[in-house]
């Protein structure tokens, strides 16, 4: 059975992770590694289908390849989608999880909720989140991540 402190593991990994990628964004061959290496340990790419949904985008909105979405990660010149700028590159200092709540099986667990995003003034940037994980190899594997800004506060007078 998956446990919840595996998937906050998980979700503190993978924070770290875009952190260090966004750390590294001046020497890019060490970023684009270093990218590649947190798309093969965290995703499932090599294991079936992923479906990732990040958050800015608009023109393609849903990545189904490694290749797709390490461009919108870290962009580039050979970037696979032409409106990538390289979220992880922004660079952030630090990415923390507010879940929500879980469902947790045996071989396969949700998380949903906010993190949050801080730039390099401190300020924080609110995400909502949806991540399905699947257990390959004892390893917490991204499958299903799905990230969009909070729906807009209706104004005071028009409640």
């Amino acid at each position: 059975m998956i446990t919840q402190n595996q998937v906050i593991e998980a979700q503190n990994t993978w924070g770290n992770g875009v952190v260090k990628i966004g750390s590294l964004k001046d020497n890019r061959s060490e970023c684009e590694k270093i990218a590649n290496e947190f798309l093969d340990n965290l995703y499932a790419f090599q294991d079936g289908n992923v479906l990732f949904k990040p958050t800015k985008c608009a023109i393609e909105q849903f990545r189904a390849t490694k290749l797709k979405a390490l461009s919108y990660f870290i962009a580039g010149d050979d970037r696979a989608c032409s409106e990538d700028k390289g979220f992880a590159i922004q660079p952030w200092t630090k990415v923390r999880f507010e879940n929500t709540g879980f469902i947790l099986e045996q071989n396969r667990a949700i998380a949903m909720g906010n993190y949050f995003f801080t730039d390099l003034e401190g300020n924080e940037a609110k995400v909502e989140y949806t991540f399905g994980y699947k257990l390959v190899d004892d390893n917490l594997k991204i499958d299903l991540h799905h990230s969009s800004f909070p729906f807009p506060k209706p104004e005071d007078d028009l409640v």
